[in-house]
């Protein structure tokens, strides 16, 4: 089953784009029904087993809906990258970007594993540093999300974030680091909006498809989700700080890997390498670019 009613919506409420230049995505929506992806492609730089991703496939959640599968590979280091990844074949900007995804259940398989699904836009260049927008979970804990950005230069890098838990409407963290010079500080007053996240007392990532997107504008990143109930938007976070928002063309991306050194926030033991071929399931990803020419 494909939601288009929900995609289509989510690219077309936003604003109108520019003529976009050839080396730039123009507005989609990759419903991955076939093995040939559109607008991406394959960029795992773990091993090549074949069965760490497949497009055209069937959920195992949902039967009617054909999906993007990234599969863990037991053997892969750990790394982000070194699991399946896929990545935008051309540039994205300002935008608007959503999915539709469900994250493994680990919680009973292997309750202390090290795994992080990622959704997000990036780019590293020597001059221009890195420009990360990310949404993060952590399998070990499926009622946490992470959202957030990387900017700055190779060991000088500026982190804002923030970590909610939905499931019990709390906000552990919104802050600005800079752990190279071991910077900390709390993100408060209007860059701390909303100050308060809804309770979703069943919200589990892993339980169910969830609509994730975020809107990247040059002085503010909003990342929201569909309300699983209602059906209107969450926001998560609506961040309009002087610091952390990323200005490079980056590219648009999906992964899945092993970590050994970030625990879910709930459980410092979740760092052991996998033992399963845990599945992400992708139903679809959007992107619309926002008009620059006011």
């Amino acid at each position: 089953m494909k939601f288009l009613s929900i995609s289509t919506i989510l690219i077309c409420s936003f604003l109108h784009p520019i003529e976009v230049n050839p080396e730039f995505h123009d507005a989609f929506v990759e419903e991955f029904d076939s093995q040939n992806l559109q607008h991406f492609e394959y960029v795992s730089r773990g091993s090549d087993a074949h069965f760490k991703w497949q497009a055209g496939t069937s959920s195992k959640k949902e039967k009617e809906t054909s999906i993007l599968s990234l599969k863990l590979n037991p053997n892969d280091p750990a790394g982000p990258g070194r699991g399946p990844e896929i990545s935008s074949k051309k540039s994205v900007h300002f935008g608007r970007y959503a999915a539709r995804l469900k994250v493994p259940e680990a919680k009973f398989k292997q309750p202390d594993m090290g795994a992080v699904a990622g959704y997000f836009t990036y780019t590293h260049d020597s001059i221009l540093g890195l420009s990360e927008i990310d949404f993060e979970w952590l399998l070990a804990d499926p009622e946490v999300i992470y959202v957030g950005t990387w900017t700055g230069k190779s060991g000088d890098l500026k982190r804002v974030g923030r970590t909610i838990n939905l499931a019990q409407g709390l906000i552990y963290t919104s802050e600005y680091r800079e752990d190279a010079q071991k910077i900390k500080e709390d993100i408060t007053h209007e860059q701390h909006q909303p100050m308060f996240i809804e309770t979703i007392p069943d919200f589990d990532a892993s339980a169910e498809f969830h609509t994730y997107g975020f809107d990247w504008y040059p002085d503010r990143i909003r990342w929201w989700m569909i309300h699983p109930h209602r059906g209107d938007t969450l926001v998560l976070w609506d961040y309009q700080g002087k610091r952390g928002i990323p200005q490079h063309p980056s590219k648009y991306l999906m992964n899945f890997w092993h970590t050994d050194n970030w625990a879910v926030e709930t459980n410092p033991q979740a760092l052991e390498k996998p033992k399963h071929r845990f599945e992400l399931e992708v139903d679809w990803m959007s992107y619309k670019p926002l008009r620059t020419n006011q």
